[in-house]
């Protein structure tokens, strides 16, 4: 189906840059070796051997050293602008920003906004805001159901006619099967992916974190991880009858990657995405009953993070997503149990999972930077890489220094980043999205001229 152009691109100008002496790693390409890199008008002009390409003086010229990474810009596809709506929480501008620090060349936008992203009209005033405002690329997810209700399927046709790369009820289940039944139906004609967010809700019961022996120690009421996995394993089902397509967010425990390992096995068109606190924390963290380590679906035991990483190692999960969920500070200041489910994550998300797998050994740079990157092509859209002549979507990224999360404040409108105060290695220097440059760390200009 033709229509709108599935990503909108901000106003920025396009770059001119020579980065000499960068360690050039792109996994698709695949290369891993020192190199210059030239930048001109936004297109990836010359890739040379190192020390080799000479500024011609229209160009700024950053020198890497050969200690600083130039990757392909990750890709997001699960995160939370608010807006329309709760702009007081982020907006367009914030958010992308903030993706844009943390390396990122591309998010996808979830729709449980308010009002929910659920028509034709509202998706074009969406991607022309986008246009006015995002400092990178952006995407949006259409609602499966008309008003994330689970009764009504959105137009679906329509809304794939006007850009839409898929469908989501994000925040919620689609707790019929039926309905789930039908929408796949739909999908098969205009298509796009169905991107689930699994629970069920009389399983989870409202509860605040998971099910286990933290829980009852603090004498909060749990959410099962079979509230998940069970229904991982009931739509994957369903999509391989409807020979349908997929995605799996946020995947939190070893049930699901179970599920989905067998969907896989079978040959039905699933994928699934796993977060950085997922991958690095666990229910032991939310003993302290930081609200910022609420969040949805609950931290599940170290067992469960394990099973994740492995999953993300092996390729079983495809990806990572951060699921960024921006909330104001007098929301998360409240008792555990009363505060809304969700962390930040975009401007920590590499150096996070590089600082906690990469260099601790469990996770090889490479395949981190494919998984965090692989989001782009589950969703038919081309992932990004570093060859000569195309428009450059590139980060550059010093693996050695330390940081403080959010120790000099944060591009986000919100503040409640599960990462906060922690120490980190690996910082996002320079992000350059689309051909633009979207972000420029504080410290550059003690390394480039």
């Amino acid at each position: 189906m033709t229509g709108a152009a599935p990503l909108v691109n901000g106003p920025e100008p396009l770059a001119d840059v020579l980065l000499r002496e960068v360690r050039l790693l792109d996994p698709r390409t695949p290369i891993d070796a020192p190199a210059d890199v030239r930048i001109r008008a936004g297109r990836i002009a010359e890739l040379a051997a190192p020390g080799t390409l000479e500024a011609d003086g229209a160009e700024e010229v950053f020198e890497g050293g050969g200690r600083l990474a130039l990757l392909p810009a990750f890709f997001d596809p699960h995160v939370h602008l608010r807006t329309p709506g709760q702009e007081h929480k982020e907006d367009l501008e914030s958010g992308t920003r903030a993706a844009a620090a943390g390396g990122y060349g591309a998010v996808i936008a979830m729709p449980n906004t308010d009002p929910v992203l659920d028509s034709a009209p509202l998706l074009r005033s969406l991607r022309d805001a986008a246009a006015r405002e995002a400092r990178i690329s952006v995407g949006f997810l259409a609602s499966i159901t008309r008003g994330l209700k689970g009764e009504q399927l959105t137009e679906m046709a329509e809304l794939r006619q006007q850009g839409a790369l898929g469908f989501t009820d994000d925040g919620r289940p689609v707790q019929s099967a039926g309905m789930l039944q039908k929408a796949l139906q739909y999908q098969r004609l205009c298509g796009g992916v169905l991107a689930l967010h699994e629970e069920d809700l009389t399983l989870s019961r409202s509860g605040s974190m998971n099910d286990g022996a933290v829980s009852t120690a603090l004498g909060i009421r749990g959410i099962p991880t079979v509230a998940e996995s069970t229904m991982v394993a009931r739509d994957a089902a369903l999509a391989g009858y409807e020979d349908g397509r997929v995605h799996f967010q946020h995947l939190s425990c070893a049930g699901s990657v179970d599920a989905v390992a067998d969907a896989k096995q079978r040959g039905w068109r699933v994928s699934a995405e796993v977060t950085p606190h997922h991958l690095l924390l666990t229910e032991e963290d939310v003993r302290g009953m930081d609200t910022r380590m609420k969040m949805h679906p609950p931290l599940a035991t170290d067992a469960d993070r394990r099973a994740l990483v492995d999953a993300l190692r092996a390729g079983t999960i495809d990806c990572v997503a951060t699921d960024h969920a921006p909330h104001a500070r007098d929301e998360k200041e409240v008792p555990f149990e009363q505060a809304p489910m969700g962390t930040t994550g975009l401007e920590t998300a590499f150096a996070a999972l590089y600082s906690g797998l990469v260099v601790s050994g469990e996770l090889e740079l490479g395949v981190l930077v494919a998984r965090m990157t692989a989001g782009a092509e589950l969703f038919g859209l081309p992932a990004p890489r570093i060859v000569a002549g195309e428009l450059a979507g590139v980060t550059l990224v010093d693996l050695d220094a330390e940081w403080v999360a959010g120790e000099h404040g944060w591009e986000s409108r919100s503040e409640n980043c599960c990462f906060a105060g922690r120490r980190l290695r690996g910082r996002v220097l320079l992000t350059i999205a689309a051909g633009a440059l979207a972000h420029r760390d504080r410290s550059l200009a003690m390394v480039g001229a």
